[in-house]
C-alpha cells in the first residue's frame, strides 16, 4: 500500500451491482455514502398539504421524481443535511445509493487531472458517465474546451439534468457546448464509430471515464473488455494525435492496468488524491489513471502534467 492510499476493499472482482444496466451503483461500494441515510428526516405533510404525483413532504425531505423500471424503483431525492444545512441530491435504486452530492470531489478532479495533461485549446471532451453532473461541470469550467458530450446510460438521470431536476442540469442543458448522450459508452468505446453518431468516426482530445468501481471491480462484467490491451486500443483510436484518456478508480494504482495503459499510450501515470470525504474526515483518497497519445507534432511525448491540487 502506498503512503496516503486508503486500504483497497475486499469486494470480489464483480461489484455487488453487476447485474444492472452500466453507471449504476459506484457511490454505494465507495464506504463514503453508506452513513448518509441517517442523516435523512422525512417528516409527515404538513396538514391540507397537497399532494400531486407523489408523497408532499417537509422542506427537510422531497421525493422528486419516482420511475419504476425493469431493474427495480429509481427515485430522485433531495434532503437538507442536519450536519451542514445545505441540501443534497441522492439517486437511489430500490434501497441502494447509487449518486450523492454529498461527495463530489473526486467527479470534479477527474476532469481537472485530466485536462491538465493537454497543453493546446479547442479541446473536444467525451466523458463517460453522466451521474450528477460534476465532471461535465468541471469540464466546461476549462476556457479551453470548445465541446462536450456526455454520455449515459440511464435516459432518466439525463432527463432529470434536462428538466432542472438537479442542481447542475439547468447550467449543463443551457451550455451549448454541452451534448447529453443517451447510450452505452462500452460499447461506443469498442465501435468504429465512436461516440458521436452525428459524425461517425470523430476523434476527440480527450475521454474522461468515470462509471466502474476501478478496472477490477466492474458494475457488469461486459465492461471488462475496455480494461483489456485491445480495449484500450480501440479507445485510443478515437483521440486525437497527443489526446488523454483519464480514468477514476476507487483503488489504489493497479501495477497490471498501469502496464496496459503504457502498451497503448505514449506515457501512463497514476495519480492519488486525497481528500477530506463526504463527513469531514481526512484521508480518503481515489486514484486517477492519465494516459497520452504520442503527438507526431512534438519532438517527444511529454509527461502528464502534475494534477492539481485538491
Amino acid at each position: 500500500m502506498k503512503d496516503g492510499v486508503i486500504p483497497v476493499s475486499s469486494r470480489e472482482n464483480v461489484a455487488p451491482f453487476y447485474s444492472l444496466a452500466p453507471g449504476l451503483g459506484k457511490r454505494a461500494g465507495m464506504g463514503l455514502l453508506r452513513g448518509a441515510a441517517a442523516h435523512a428526516v422525512a417528516v409527515a405533510p404538513a396538514a391540507g398539504a397537497a399532494v400531486e404525483g407523489r408523497a408532499a413532504m417537509s422542506a427537510y425531505f422531497e421525493e422528486l421524481d419516482f420511475r419504476p423500471t425493469p431493474m427495480g424503483a429509481l427515485s430522485l431525492r433531495r434532503r437538507r443535511s442536519l450536519t451542514t444545512g445545505l441540501d443534497v441530491y441522492e439517486i437511489k435504486l430500490g434501497d441502494e445509493f447509487l449518486m450523492s452530492s454529498a461527495f463530489t470531489v473526486a467527479e470534479s478532479a477527474l476532469a481537472q487531472v485530466g485536462l491538465a495533461a493537454l497543453a493546446r485549446g479547442d479541446l473536444d471532451v467525451v466523458v463517460g458517465g453522466l451521474g450528477l453532473g460534476y465532471t461535465a461541470l468541471a469540464v466546461l469550467e476549462n476556457p479551453s474546451v470548445k465541446s462536450l458530450i456526455v454520455v449515459d446510460a440511464l435516459a432518466e438521470v439525463i432527463e432529470w439534468h434536462e428538466q432542472g431536476l438537479l442542481p447542475l442540469g439547468e447550467q449543463l442543458a443551457a451550455d451549448p457546448r454541452c451534448r447529453f448522450v443517451h447510450g452505452d459508452f462500452f460499447t461506443m468505446s469498442d465501435s468504429a464509430e465512436g461516440f458521436d453518431s452525428h459524425v461517425p468516426r470523430r476523434r476527440f482530445d480527450a475521454v474522461l471515464v468515470d462509471i466502474d468501481h476501478s478496472p477490477r471491480k466492474l458494475l457488469h462484467p461486459r465492461h471488462a473488455a475496455l480494461y483489456t490491451p485491445a480495449g484500450l486500443a480501440g479507445l485510443a483510436a478515437h483521440l486525437n494525435p497527443g489526446g488523454v484518456f483519464a480514468l477514476w478508480s476507487n483503488d489504489a494504482p493497479d501495477e497490471t492496468f498501469e502496464g496496459m495503459l503504457s502498451g497503448a499510450f505514449a506515457t501512463a501515470t497514476s495519480h492519488v488524491l486525497t481528500f477530506d470525504n463526504a463527513f469531514g474526515e481526512p484521508g480518503a483518497s481515489n486514484t486517477v489513471y492519465v494516459a497520452v497519445m504520442t503527438d507526431p507534432r512534438l519532438p517527444k511525448a511529454t509527461d502528464p502534467a502534475s494534477p492539481p491540487s485538491i
